[in-house]
């Protein structure tokens, strides 16, 4: 299966090194490019890539905004690739959706991975970023956050699935600790997703982190 690209940046000389990285991958089409969010959004729209490429900082409607408008639409999967690691750049796409965050001086191969594991359902994030918002949640007092009221709507297998979540498995992951099919744990991580009403599985692991349970 071929993979579907929007690289979403407004300088036109990084979206061509970022069409030149991708599309040496087989397995990878770069199907459109948006100079700003809003023109990201209208692509997402009418092309329904598999991934949108994302900066943050462009003219215009940013890309966390764009980033919200797409994935609540459903309309594609959102890795933010961006030059700031800013704290508030972080929260704030993973917040809107994002399913991962890399920092524009990742690796090419590293790159097309990050791709392939987004299009795949799972979610990515540069080891830059995990160790920070790692240090975050261990600064964090759980017990001074209020509890997602749908956690108590979730099954034992459901919260079981949510741990894991929290812990950064990934589907292959999820299948190999819990005994069953690749699939059957996709299947299971869109049920908790859907009931906890989180556009991705990182805004999940947030949450299973806030609420104690990774």
């Amino acid at each position: 299966m071929t993979i579907r690209v929007l690289l979403a940046d407004d300088h036109a000389a990084i979206r061509a090194g970022l069409r030149l990285m991708l599309e040496q991958a087989p397995d990878i089409a770069v199907v459109g490019e948006a100079a700003d969010g809003a023109v990201a959004t209208r692509q997402a729209t009418a092309l329904r890539p598999d991934v949108v490429l994302m900066d943050i900082r462009m003219p215009g409607t940013d890309g966390i905004t764009a980033t919200r408008a797409i994935t609540s639409a459903g309309l594609a999967d959102v890795l933010i690739l961006t030059t700031f690691d800013i704290d508030e750049y972080v929260y704030g796409a993973l917040q809107a959706g994002a399913a991962g965050f890399l920092l524009k001086s990742v690796e090419p191969g590293d790159l097309v991975d990050a791709v392939r594991h987004v299009a795949g359902g799972d979610g990515v994030l540069a080891p830059e970023v995990t160790r920070r918002l790692l240090t975050a949640f261990a600064a964090a007092v759980p017990s001074a956050r209020p509890e997602h009221p749908a956690l108590g709507d979730l099954t034992a297998r459901e919260r079981e699935i949510l741990a894991a979540l929290g812990r950064g498995l990934s589907n292959a992951d999820l299948a190999a600790a819990l005994s069953i099919s690749e699939a059957t744990a996709k299947t299971h991580v869109s049920r908790v997703l859907a009931k906890l009403g989180c556009a991705s599985r990182v805004q999940a692991a947030i949450l299973a982190k806030e609420a104690g349970l990774a």
